[in-house]
């Protein structure tokens, strides 16, 4: 059998920055040239970054990200790889398609090309269009309808992108029907909880259906409220794990595959799901196979709680940079949900770039204040004091209020304060809030919601605790500092806005209150079903009416790193304005 030495590149791209995206995919190719290689693969979308959203409708970016490709291909051949075929997922336009009523305007197309010879010799694009979740794809892009098959020294390899692989039909069982034998697929998948597990399952049932061998590329790295955590996959025709690529970090796989020669006589036409063959023969004569001397390896997996804290690490700390900032600010207030995002802020900033400030109030207990400086004196981070009393105390002469009014102006004083000190330093304002929180609307709007990033904002509490709790694990048995005090692990959760308030006062246990709201937020489950699941009608009843009366509030939180199937965000979107009630004596009984 012929052997071909595959190089899948799990990069990091940035939405926009096409000469930066251009300049990763070069000196990635010269790495992956050095070991060998026959042939070079990036991620879906790698020269635009993914996803584009809305910049897939302007016509000057559509026509950029074509230009720089065609660029990008000389480049590649200037500098001694113009042999070297190499893959890159790019933005396209279809020249065939007709405008009409409900098509992207100017055909914009998620496509990927090969690049050899200092040209584009093959282009083609995604045929199955995500839309659902965080994906609009029908809103941005045309489908592709060609099957693309490049011919390398003597071996067949079909071509996909992303969903082709997620949806049955389409270039999977036309692959089998066109003889390839390697199926290569291009992905910027995004991360999910347990969606691990989910992925290689569907890539070995994907290998088995197109009978050859699958690689399954992934990007990594983080882009506004989505994380990409790498974990490329190579099987075998039978499903069997050849390598598996990091999570969450960039790197090439480079691996030998002996793989079956290509037909002398090659299907042509159309093949399943009307897909046209699209084929371009690069290169007849097979190499030998021999001894593989590349196997790619199988990295070593991540469990639950480190996958979850790996992905908020990566999130925030791409968001940071690729907005060009250098440092957050944090109101630390002693509690579990600060502590947390100080101690994820420090492992993707260092802590030198971390900012904490400790906002007290004539209700602020006296370990608020302790637990606040004892995590900066663990953490290393920046810390200072600054009471809100003086500002308090001129408010309430001016106002003399008093209830949740009270409570909250102590709230935003702090959110007031923060964004002072963002204005005055240049740091950027996280947001403390997770998505227990966020649910039931036990947040203050221009308080506590104040930031421009929220880093456990689809962290329900009780996964707080957790990940907390394996932060200072991990870190004593590695001979470090924990650095969460275990005092805010401990205590219970209070906002401290007025004498000897907890979260138990208006809130069900977290413990009760998070499965509920897993079921109704997360599942989509309604009251009926929730109950006939085990739990308390008056307190479903009471969870639900607080999470659809806090929607408005929801809207204007600022964005944060996803690690659920259905964050708040692109994942769930359900009107401000709503009259209907999964309460409401009106319910269909």
């Amino acid at each position: 059998m012929p052997r071909l030495r595959l190089a899948l590149n799990q990069i990091d791209s940035t939405v926009g920055d096409l000469a930066g995206n251009a300049e990763a995919v070069v000196r990635w190719t010269r790495h992956a040239a050095g070991r060998g290689a026959h042939l070079v693969a990036f991620p879906e979308m790698a020269l635009t970054g993914y996803p584009v959203e809305d910049l897939a409708l302007r016509s000057s970016f559509v026509e950029a990200s074509r230009a720089r490709l065609r660029e990008l291909a000389a480049r590649l051949a200037a500098e001694g790889f113009g042999d070297l075929p190499v893959v890159v997922g790019y933005l396209d336009r279809s020249e065939r398609a007709q405008p009409r009523y409900g098509q992207p305007a100017g055909a914009p197309q998620n496509a990927a090309a090969v690049l050899h010879g200092g040209e584009v010799v093959l282009a083609f694009a995604k045929h199955h269009l995500p839309n659902y979740g965080v994906f609009d794809e029908f809103r941005y892009f045309v489908p592709g309808d060609t099957l693309p098959v490049l011919r390398v020294h003597g071996v067949d390899v079909a071509l996909a992108i992303c969903e082709d692989l997620w949806q049955d039909g389409g270039r999977v069982p036309a692959a089998r029907s066109a003889g390839a034998g390697l199926l290569l697929s291009v992905n910027a998948s995004p991360y999910e909880r347990d969606k691990d597990d989910t992925r290689l399952e569907l890539v070995r049932r994907r290998a088995r259906e197109a009978g050859c061998v699958t690689a399954y590329l992934a990007m990594t790295g983080g882009q506004d409220e989505l994380v990409f955590d790498g974990d490329s996959i190579v099987v075998d025709a039978s499903g069997e794990v050849i390598a598996r690529a990091p999570q969450f970090a960039e790197g090439c796989v480079v691996l030998d595959l002996d793989l079956p020669a290509a037909s002398a006589e090659p299907a042509r036409g159309t093949v399943d799901d009307g897909l046209r063959i699209d084929r371009v023969v690069l290169s007849e004569e097979p190499l030998p196979a021999g001894p593989p001397e590349l196997t790619g390896g199988r990295a070593d997996r991540l469990d639950d709680d480190e996958e979850v804290y790996s992905a908020l690490v990566v999130g925030l700390r791409a968001y940071v940079a690729k907005n060009g900032f250098r440092s957050v600010l944090i109101g630390l207030s002693g509690g579990i949900d600060s502590a947390l995002v100080a101690a994820v802020a420090c492992d993707a900033l260092g802590a030198a770039n971390v900012y904490g400030v400790s906002m007290p109030s004539r209700y602020s207990s006296e370990h608020s204040r302790t637990d606040a400086a004892e995590l900066a004196r663990r953490t290393g981070l920046n810390f200072r004091t600054v009471s809100i009393e003086p500002m308090f105390d001129a408010y309430m002469a001016a106002l003399d209020l008093s209830g949740p009014a009270e409570e909250n102006l102590q709230a935003r004083l702090r959110g007031t304060l923060l964004m002072a000190l963002s204005n005055q330093e240049g740091h950027l304002v996280l947001a403390p809030g997770n998505k227990s929180e966020l649910a039931v609307g036990y947040s203050t709007l221009y308080g506590d919601s104040v930031g421009a990033f929220g880093p456990i904002k689809d962290v329900y509490k009780t996964g707080v605790f957790r990940l907390a709790r394996w932060r200072n694990r991990v870190a004593a048995e590695r001979g470090g500092t924990p650095p969460i005090p275990e005092n805010s692990l401990t205590k219970p959760p209070s906002a401290e806005l007025r004498p000897g308030q907890v979260d138990a006062d208006a809130l069900p246990d977290y413990d009760v209150l998070d499965r509920v709201l897993e079921l109704y937020v997360d599942r989509d489950q309604g009251m009926d079903a929730i109950v006939a699941a085990g739990f308390d009608e008056e307190l479903v009843a009471r969870t639900l009416r607080m999470v659809d009366a806090a929607e408005y509030k929801r809207r204007q939180y600022p964005p944060g790193t996803k690690i659920s199937a259905k964050g708040f965000g692109k994942d769930r979107r359900l009107p401000v304005t709503n009259r209907w009630s999964e309460t409401a004596a009106t319910r269909p009984v």
